[in-house]
């Protein structure tokens, strides 16, 4: 009877293909949109994609009574090794996302094909004969929670201390996700690469290593962070997946197993994504779960290691549960957020950690924002020099030169508010219209710089997606300059930067009104991207670079202004839309 349940949800599921992209809600917050999204596009396929799969090693198991199916599931990972190194470098590369949503969707209904035939002969093949169901335990599930839900807050808790503290390098969650994976793949493979001993004098060396690296911050080379990041992923999503895979049932509970696998690994999810921003100011969750990882690995030893075998000498036997323990307490040292000594404030959310503080520079004390190693402004806070404008928006900045250029009064909007410091632009009678994404941004701003409230123009600032804003906006604002300032770390909203969105940035401004972009980007080259904007818009771009000057407190940047006029764009050009976009096209490959 279970086939044909089963038959049934599958050919439902193909009424749910993902062959048109869902809005985002408006009004939502934006992790619970997130979930809205995924879950109107492609949720109850993914859903029977997801359970399809411990079926089938189920019935594997009905049918070949003798063959363990557990290997399927490590041959599943090897699976999704491969669709993870293929997608960013090869498949976003190649294909808008209409022609994805329809090559995934064509693949889908040749899987849903494939499992229903397979479900058919299942069905067939157990007619004759009524499968057992056993129970499971309070404390064998348990155990299968903890240890998933482990793995899964320490790769998450350790893609956000690489990518976000540490490195601002595209697809650089890749290798994390690698890690995790194969961690999975050997557990449940041969099952010929854990020796708990090993592995628990390992969380020994690489916890506290990678606790004290964190702590020490970027004193120590990018390099250092990544390695020493990596290898304690490996070690504690090893052994955590390894427990997890000494502790999987008769393959008569399988997919009671899988079923707390996934649930664990949600559960993680969530601590991670969605409390941690609402319970800490930084990333704590990471030497958390590093405490975490070693507290159940050392919980197993106790409950089923060799420690208490006599034949085994005694220091052998305690060595490696002391080990662990002291893996386990090393990481709550580094609970107490007072490891910034010149940390002000520190604030969380979605969107990150936005650090405040005030620290002495060549130029005297100032006070600064940063999001990462991205530095959203500075002010000063000598009175002479406290309305400078500073860091990328200096008077020799291409922003700078627009501004300064423009006839007043002026209408100008800005899209990324940082510290406000374009406000210093304004003059009396100007109208400057700020957008941005954060509200612990705007909070920063308003609270602590005084850039906005000092300036002699109209300032209005507006929460939310930029894009979605301005689309929202029925009539013309008229703009005499439009400022695009959201690019300089690696995960840029692309979506500021293709075709659509310039036709909505030409709506807003007046004829004659200028388009200034600000491309500084460690990373990233979109000079080229910003061209194909001109092409499009019919504009012409140019491209003024400044310096640094720690005495004016501004650093190297470059802008592209495009301003009316004729006549080709010149250099390389590349065109993105809301279908096509590959960051690949503009790495910087140093």
């Amino acid at each position: 009877m279970a086939s044909y349940y089963h038959l049934g949800v599958l050919a439902a599921s193909l009424l749910f293909l993902p062959l048109a992209p869902k809005a985002i809600p408006a009004g939502m917050e934006p992790q619970l949109a997130v979930l809205a999204v995924l879950a109107a596009s492609i949720g109850l396929p993914y859903l029977v994609l997801a359970s399809t799969g411990p079926l089938l090693q189920s019935w594997f198991h009905e049918q070949f009574p003798g063959e363990s199916p557990y290997r399927l599931y490590s041959l599943s990972n090897i699976a999704s090794m491969l669709a993870l190194g293929s997608y960013p470098f090869l498949i976003e590369p190649l294909l808008t996302l209409s022609e994805q949503r329809l090559v995934w969707s064509a693949g889908y209904a040749v899987y849903v094909g494939c499992a229903m035939w397979c479900a058919w002969g299942h069905r067939a093949a157990t007619a004759c004969h009524t499968r057992l169901e056993t129970s499971v335990g309070w404390g064998e599930a348990a155990w299968w929670l903890g240890l998933s839900a482990a793995g899964s807050v320490i790769l998450l808790a350790t893609t956000n201390q690489m990518c976000q503290e540490v490195a601002s390098t595209p697809f650089l969650w890749v290798l994390p996700l690698a890690i995790y994976l194969v961690t999975f793949i050997l557990a449940f493979g041969e099952g010929r690469w854990y020796n708990r001993a090993l592995y628990s004098r390992a969380l020994a060396v690489m916890v506290p290593a990678a606790c004290a690296v964190s702590v020490m911050g970027l004193t120590l080379p990018v390099t250092v962070h990544i390695v020493v990041f990596s290898a304690a992923l490996f070690v504690c999503a090893m052994a955590c997946h390894a427990e997890l895979a000494l502790a999987r049932p008769d393959p008569t509970r399988l997919t009671y197993f899988y079923l707390a696998i996934a649930a664990g690994g949600a559960i993680g999810g969530a601590l991670v994504a969605l409390g941690a921003p609402l319970v800490f100011t930084s990333y704590l969750e990471f030497p958390l779960g590093l405490s975490l990882c070693c507290l159940l690995v050392m919980m197993r030893s106790l409950a089923g290691g060799n420690w208490r075998d006599a034949s085994i000498p005694l220091h052998k036997r305690i060595a490696p549960v002391a080990g662990l323990l002291l893996a386990t307490l090393i990481p709550l040292a580094f609970l107490p957020e007072g490891n910034e000594p010149l940390t002000t404030s520190t604030f969380r959310n979605f969107y990150g950690v936005l650090r405040f503080r005030e620290r002495n520079s060549a130029a005297g004390m100032q006070r600064e924002m940063r999001h990462g190693h991205t530095n959203h402004g500075f002010q000063f806070l000598d009175v002479k020099k406290r309305w400078w404008p500073t860091s990328y928006y200096g008077h020799a900045s291409g922003i700078g030169e627009a501004l300064d250029g423009l006839a007043r009064p002026a209408k100008i909007g800005v899209i990324g508010l940082g510290a406000g410091t374009l406000a210093a632009y304004g003059r009396a009678g100007d109208e400057m219209r700020f957008y941005e994404i954060n509200p612990d941004v705007i909070q920063l701003s308003k609270n602590y710089f005084t850039f906005q409230r000092g300036s002699a123009a109209k300032i209005t600032v507006i929460e939310g997606d930029a894009r979605m804003r301005l689309e929202q906006e029925v009539r013309s604002l008229g703009l005499d300059l439009l400022a695009v300032d959201a690019f300089s770390s690696d995960a840029i909203p692309s979506h500021l930067l293709t075709r659509e969105c310039a036709d909505i940035y030409r709506r807003h401004l007046k004829p004659g009104g200028v388009l200034a972009i600000h491309i500084s980007n460690h990373s990233l080259d979109l000079e080229p991207v910003v061209r194909g904007m001109a092409v499009h818009l019919e504009m012409q771009a140019r491209r003024v670079d400044s310096g640094e000057s720690p005495q004016l407190g501004t650093s190297e940047a470059s802008w592209m202004l495009l301003t009316a006029g004729s006549g080709p764009v010149t250099g390389r050009k590349i065109f993105w839309t809301d279908d096509f976009v590959s960051l690949w096209q503009v790495m910087r490959w140093r």
